[in-house]
């Protein structure tokens, strides 16, 4: 864990006093217990079976009742579309491979890097995967949302109070503690972070064009070949300059791309370094 704490006093020590959001879901919950369970329910009565086949392929898959009590307390939200958390399968999924095809030649641990952790769904899903396969590593996160500020997260944990994001995922300690969080504006915090390799990336921050290809960017000058990224909203229609900045990254011919659409309203990609 010292790499770990080398690297949060380094990130605390570049930490500005930025203009962040003070309620961004609000200042009191917007709906009752009943209505988010009723939501979940609803949620995990969808089948996806673009993800169920991918699982297949890729060998690997995360425990469901897991999945879903993480669920429960961190993607079952108030929103006017639909509720879709495969993302957290597919993060499991290809990070379970990816380590079990490549821990063994990495030296140090592996080391993840997330942009958009919003109420950390999908970090503890990629943290897991760290820890079914016993793999040394860490996952660095990044958001301008606070990680010790108790605040509201439209959530059903919103009955209790307001929480900070530790209090929130505080019942996944094990997948905690293999992670930094970070607040911050991405393209700010980014150079900040002192990282010299990236192993596996999730990037779902800010979902312009150009936002997408400065992380990419990033991530990039910090990979080898088998390398991965993962993009979430490739979706379009909705979200067209994450599906430009992927098109134009396929373009470059740097990673081969596979993409994955599981609704109209939600696709992803998963690029490899060639």
């Amino acid at each position: 864990m010292g790499t770990i704490n080398t690297i949060k006093r380094a990130i605390k020590s570049f930490l500005t006093q930025e203009n962040f959001p003070q309620h961004p879901f609000g200042t009191s919950p917007k709906a009752d217990r009943e209505t988010y369970l009723q939501l979940h329910e609803n949620a995990r009565a969808v089948t996806y079976p673009e993800i169920d086949e991918m699982e297949q392929r890729l060998g690997y898959s995360i425990d469901r009742k897991w999945l879903e009590n993480l669920a429960l307390h961190t993607q079952i939200v108030i929103k006017k579309s639909r509720l879709n958390y495969q993302h957290g399968r597919l993060l499991y999924a290809a990070l379970h491979r990816y380590l079990a095809d490549n821990i063994k030649y990495i030296n140090g641990g592996v080391t993840i890097l997330e942009t958009g952790t919003a109420r950390g769904f999908s970090t503890l899903c990629m943290s897991k995967a760290l820890t079914d396969t016993n793999s040394q590593g860490k996952i660095v996160t990044l958001d301008i949302l606070p990680h010790n500020q108790p605040i509201f997260w439209n959530c059903i944990d919103d009955h209790d109070g307001r929480k900070t994001r530790q209090q929130l995922l505080s019942p996944w300690l094990d997948e905690l503690d293999r992670v930094v969080f970070v607040q911050g504006w991405t393209k700010a915090q980014l150079q900040r972070t002192g990282l010299s390799r990236i192993h596996f990336a999730f990037l779902d921050a800010q979902h312009t064009k150009e936002d997408v290809l400065i992380e990419y960017a990033y991530v990039r000058d910090r990979q080898v070949k088998g390398d991965m990224i993962v993009f979430d909203d490739i979706t379009p229609g909705l979200f067209d300059g994450v599906v430009a900045a992927v098109n134009q990254i396929e373009s470059d011919g740097l990673y081969t791309i596979e993409r994955l659409t599981v609704s109209n309203e939600r696709g992803y990609a998963i690029a490899r370094r060639s």
